[in-house]
């Protein structure tokens, strides 16, 4: 559906936006965005928009909370995916932290929480069900 389409599309655009944090992507970065489009059904000349361009495609914050939290777990990868969870990474992941509708009292903990997560490997399941903050 065309909703469908537009929340995938603005999530990739944000996952552009925080492979961006740092100035430039890796070809880490790359690897994971280039899957990630694959897996969103991201069309190739869409990539190429968002690649140009992120920032002119809206966030659509997910309603429910496994979808936040697939979200949420998408980035916090894609800030380990040149191995270097930087400051700008995680400052910008806390704005979209809040765009996915946690509480702002609560996103430097959920960045927190979803970074200690990934970088332990643990997989999207797992990470979806056992969240806390």
């Amino acid at each position: 559906t065309p909703g469908f389409k537009n929340r995938n599309r603005a999530h990739f655009a944000a996952i552009v936006n925080l492979a961006l944090a740092d100035g430039h992507i890796s070809e880490e970065e790359k690897a994971f965005i280039d899957r990630l489009a694959i897996f969103l059904e991201i069309d190739p000349e869409v990539v190429q928009k968002v690649m140009e361009s992120p920032e002119q495609f809206k966030a659509e914050p997910p309603s429910d909370k496994n979808s936040r939290l697939e979200r949420l777990y998408d980035l916090s990868k894609m800030i380990y995916a040149d191995n270097i969870a930087d400051d700008n990474e995680k400052k910008l992941l806390e704005k979209m932290v809040l765009g996915l509708g946690f509480e702002a009292d609560k996103a430097s903990q959920v960045v927190k929480t979803a970074l200690e997560m990934v970088s332990k490997g643990i997989d999207q399941d797992d990470f979806v069900a056992t969240f806390k903050v």
